[in-house]
């Protein structure tokens, strides 16, 4: 590729990287390549159907008559039938794949006449447009994903979503009622929220949440969890912090009693043991304490 060839393709990363997203990067590629129009068509894992997301150029309206596409299949450059419903006299039709092989969509491109290197630039900059279509992707990053932990978001209707730059969290992704906990988190008004959780296995896990935008430009709110494997703090047991989570959610001994079917005995004397493990003297104290540490169980 010739020198502008690179600049302009050094380019499109840095739109889409930034906030000008597929208009800045079709702005950059046209130095290279004379588009009359464009469209990106986003690839939705959750319900299997393409939806055109961005577009600019001629009016477009897909047949009714024209079949689905399927997910991952196609050339590199097709010519005709997929883009003879769409009214362009001549398209290039570049799949785009994330550099680990993941299908988001499509990118339809329509010009007068295309340079010859242009399937093989497109080919190139496949990678990096596919991040425009890919819906399952958190692309508001959160402001305080702590480091170290891995992550995923949830919006509300539970889709699972990957979290741009930070480690894919299976356990959480594959635990149904994590779901129902950012939901929860996501009706309440509380920006963010620490906790301790235990997966499936048994494991404590360190877990935050945090507010973010989910999906096409963020546009859904959502919810980041991030977890990482932790002990218990303070030398808790998990019956303490089960009953904990009950002081700090403002039930009295009956309630907590009543909700962990315990005595209201075993209760008093697992707050006594809490008390004095925590250093607190009182409910009050003990609640801002669980409180500001993340000392709450999530999911109780």
């Amino acid at each position: 590729m010739d020198q502008i060839t690179l600049s302009a393709c050094a380019e499109v990363g840095f739109q889409v990287a930034g906030r000008k997203g597929a208009h800045g990067a079709m702005r950059a590629l046209r130095r290279v390549i004379p588009l009359d129009a464009y469209e990106f068509v986003a690839f939705d894992p959750v319900t299997g159907r393409h939806t055109s997301l961005v577009s600019d150029g001629l009016t477009v309206a897909p047949a009714p008559s024209e079949p689905p596409l399927e997910a991952g299949r196609g050339p590199y450059a097709m010519e005709g039938a997929l883009l003879a419903s769409y009214g362009w006299r001549r398209g290039l039709t570049t799949p785009l794949r994330l550099a680990e092989g993941r299908y988001t969509g499509l990118l339809h491109l329509s010009a007068a006449d295309f340079p010859p290197h242009a399937p093989a630039l497109m080919a190139a900059l496949s990678p990096t447009l596919a991040h425009v279509t890919d819906l399952t992707r958190c692309v508001i990053d959160p402001v305080g994903l702590p480091k170290g932990f891995a992550a995923v978001a949830f919006d509300r209707a539970g889709v699972v979503r990957d979290v741009a730059g930070a480690e894919r969290s299976g356990v959480l992704a594959e635990d149904r009622s994590m779901a129902a906990c950012a939901r929860d988190f996501l009706d309440s008004r509380e920006l963010s929220r620490r906790g301790l959780w235990q997966d499936g296995n048994g494991r404590w896990r360190e877990v935050r949440m945090l507010r973010a935008g989910v999906g096409s430009h963020g546009a859904l709110q959502g919810a980041v969890v991030a977890e990482r494997a932790c002990s218990l703090p303070y030398e808790l047991t998990g019956r303490e912090v089960d009953v904990l989570t009950r002081v700090a959610a403002g039930d009295s001994n009956p309630q907590i009693a009543a909700a962990l079917v315990l005595s209201v005995r075993t209760v008093t004397t697992h707050l006594e043991h809490i008390f004095a493990k925590l250093g607190c003297d009182s409910r009050t104290r003990v609640t801002t304490k669980a409180l500001a540490e993340g000392l709450r169980r999530i999911g109780l």
